[in-house]
């Protein structure tokens, strides 16, 4: 019979470590990886091109960067949750944004996914830390979802054949819904199902994102019922191109003939099964199906050159296989959004398990007898039908019913939301009881109408950005807290000059004013006002250290003030504001980048040689950055190190 039992999993892991915490003002530092240029655009399909300009993120509030990991990794118990049957072993990881870490298939003792040794967080996810390995849930904006290293809400629930399930869910505040996965197997399953649910409780509507990403050993062809793909790369294009052969000649399907990181994302024509498999040499490996409204499939690779090949590297450990991964996602590629109706949700059903096929089929040079053989196993194993009825009656059966055995819990923001909107979510409950520290204040202008200020010394605390939130704030009593708070929800809203405009009246009372400078010096920032934005940094980092202030914020405000006084030429500035920093900070490989790049700016290229050749890690390097190998450009004509090599594109 079917299990779910809690479980312990030990592995290498390297510490989260604090939030960043200044607020995200800015748009994700991943947005210009997944960009389309405006001649590309104006090129689309209209209907393509419209989901590409929906609702793009100004900023990733609420939610606060996560930037506080490193690279040394040490043995960490992980909660785990094991969902079992005769057939089939799920790992599910609740504190790592539900993560399914192994899919693991008893009949031959093989692993289905890529399975990573180590937890190492990277600068992958919208908000920072992600780390690489299993099948992922990516819901909120495009990339790699802000609950990637959260945890998540998770109990068990009858499925739809009366055997136990795992429920995970969260409240997603990047766009405010509510959403729901359910993981279960049916007795003698080969298949594990995953029903899947994105509410939309508000009167309004809001755009919608979700993908769900599977990582599989590269060694693989991936096989999908489509003849053309929109290949997506980091020069900021998207070009529809043939499938499995592009214009070169080359088989694109087989990831280890790509040289360079890539996005395919395959055009599946309307009624056509939708499903995507990875097959190894023998015609055997993991199947991914799904209902119809899961429409878009995509393989990315990373790569056969030497920057995908560093970035595996970073992303486990040497001597670990690389890997692709297969995804499956709403929209037809992952830079559109869709648009959800208010007070309504989408719903789908997805089944991931094992396909065994003719391998002189899969790998033959008849790319249509290759898919058909790949689909005629899948539909033996599990019909398209099959799925449809397991969707109906997850959904009549199942998707409403309420917890029983509570396994982890998520966080308060939901039973926040859920307190201030009276909304009814069958299924997914968010009790009072879930509400924590960082809630308190809020809860407590939602009941009096006053936000509290912060401990003398504290923190701002979490914003609220929402449209509800910010109109509580503007009728609260004026402090320099609420006028913090205020602007910082009237920029998320795109109001820029009275959210300035609440910082600068926030300021003439403020005694401790190093937030609302922050605030402003980024507003400045974003308005090219370049040196303003330097001297208010380095004044927001002095007053910080006047109040005996250390830490994560004096290393946070530091790296942006170094950084804005560096851009505007003010380099004895920089190396003395560099020089104040505290002494563990300095030694951080984030930082000891900012001291290259004072070195060169001081004229000093062998010193800033010496920097590269005594060693650093950047542990929150971004996906696609090119910094390292500009700054070493700048030192030597010599080849770029394999140990700083991390640039995706051709030619960059």
């Amino acid at each position: 019979m079917t299990t779910v039992r809690r479980a312990v999993l030990t592995l290498p892991a390297a510490p989260l470590g604090p939030d960043n915490p200044l607020p995200a003002l800015r748009a994700p530092a991943r947005a210009g990886a997944h960009a389309v240029d405006e001649r590309t655009l104006a090129g689309l399909p209209r209907d393509l091109a419209r989901g590409i300009g929906r609702a793009p993120l100004r900023s990733l509030l609420p939610v606060p960067v996560r930037d506080g990991y490193g690279r040394d990794r040490v043995p960490a118990d992980l909660d785990a949750i094991v969902i079992e049957n005769d057939r089939l072993r799920v790992t599910v990881l609740p504190g790592l944004g539900g993560r399914i870490h192994s899919l693991h298939y008893k009949p031959t003792g093989r692993e289905l996914v890529h399975r990573n040794p180590v937890v190492q967080p990277a600068a992958f996810a919208l908000n920072g830390a992600w780390f690489a390995g299993g099948i992922e849930w990516n819901t909120g904006a495009t990339g790699h979802g802000a609950l990637s290293c959260s945890p998540l809400h998770a109990a068990t629930v009858r499925a739809p054949d009366g055997g136990p399930m795992l429920r995970l869910w969260e409240w997603e505040r990047l766009r405010d819904l509510p959403f729901q996965i359910d993981l279960w197997l049916p007795e003698d399953s080969d298949f594990l199902y995953a029903g899947v649910r994105v509410r939309n409780p508000h009167e309004r509507p809001a755009p919608v994102y979700w993908w769900s990403n599977t990582a599989v050993p590269e060694d693989r062809r991936v096989l999908v019922p489509a003849d053309a793909a929109w290949h997506h790369g980091y020069e900021r294009g998207l070009d529809r191109v043939p499938v499995p052969v592009d214009g070169d000649g080359t088989d694109r399907t087989y990831p280890l003939n790509s040289v360079h990181a890539a996005d395919w994302f395959h055009d599946l024509p309307d009624g056509r099964r939708r499903w995507i498999a990875a097959l190894d040499a023998d015609g055997t490996g993991l199947v991914q199906t799904s209902t119809d409204a899961l429409r878009g499939r995509k393989l990315f690779v990373w790569g056969t050159g030497r920057g995908g090949r560093r970035w595996q590297e970073w992303l486990t450990q040497p001597g670990t296989p690389g890997y692709a991964e297969i995804q499956a996602g709403l929209a037809r590629t992952q830079l559109e959004h869709l648009e959800l109706a208010g007070e309504s949700e989408f719903s789908w059903l997805e089944a991931y398990g094992p396909l065994a096929a003719d391998p002189a089929a899969v790998h033959g040079d008849d790319w249509t007898a290759a898919r058909a053989d790949a689909e005629r196993a899948l539909d033996a194993t599990l019909p398209r039908t099959a799925v449809d009825a397991a969707y109906t009656a997850w959904r009549e059966r199942a998707a409403d019913a309420g917890p029983e055995t509570v396994l982890a819990a998520g966080s308060g923001w939901g039973a926040l939301e859920v307190l201030r909107g009276g909304y009814e979510l069958p299924g997914t409950p968010f009790p009072e009881s879930t509400l924590g520290p960082e809630q308190e204040p809020w809860r407590e202008l939602l009941r009096t109408g006053v936000l509290p200020p912060p401990a003398k010394g504290a923190e701002p605390g979490a914003p609220l950005v929402s449209a509800p939130w910010r109109d509580m704030l503007e009728t609260a009593p004026a402090d320099p807290s609420t006028e913090y708070h205020l602007g910082v929800a009237q920029w998320h809203a795109g109001d820029r000059a009275q959210a300035v405009r609440s910082w600068e009246r926030g300021l003439r009372g403020a005694g401790v004013a190093w937030p609302l400078l922050y605030c402003l010096a980024v507003a400045d920032q974003e308005d090219g006002h370049a040196e303003r934005a330097a001297e208010r940094f380095a004044e927001a980092f002095a007053d910080h250290a006047a109040s005996g202030g250390g830490g994560a914020v004096a290393a946070a405000l530091g790296r942006e003030a170094v950084a804005a006084l560096l851009a505007t030429g003010r380099t004895d500035r920089a190396r003395q504001l560099w020089a104040r920093l505290p002494e563990e900070a300095r030694g951080r490989g984030a930082f000891r980048l900012l001291e290259v790049r004072i070195l060169l700016a001081e004229g000093r290229p062998d010193a800033a040689r010496a920097v590269f050749d005594e060693g650093f890690e950047v542990a929150d390097l971004s996906e696609g950055a090119e910094v390292l190998g500009e700054l070493w450009a700048r030192i030597t004509d010599e080849p770029l190190p394999d140990a700083y090599e991390f640039r995706m594109r051709p030619n960059p």
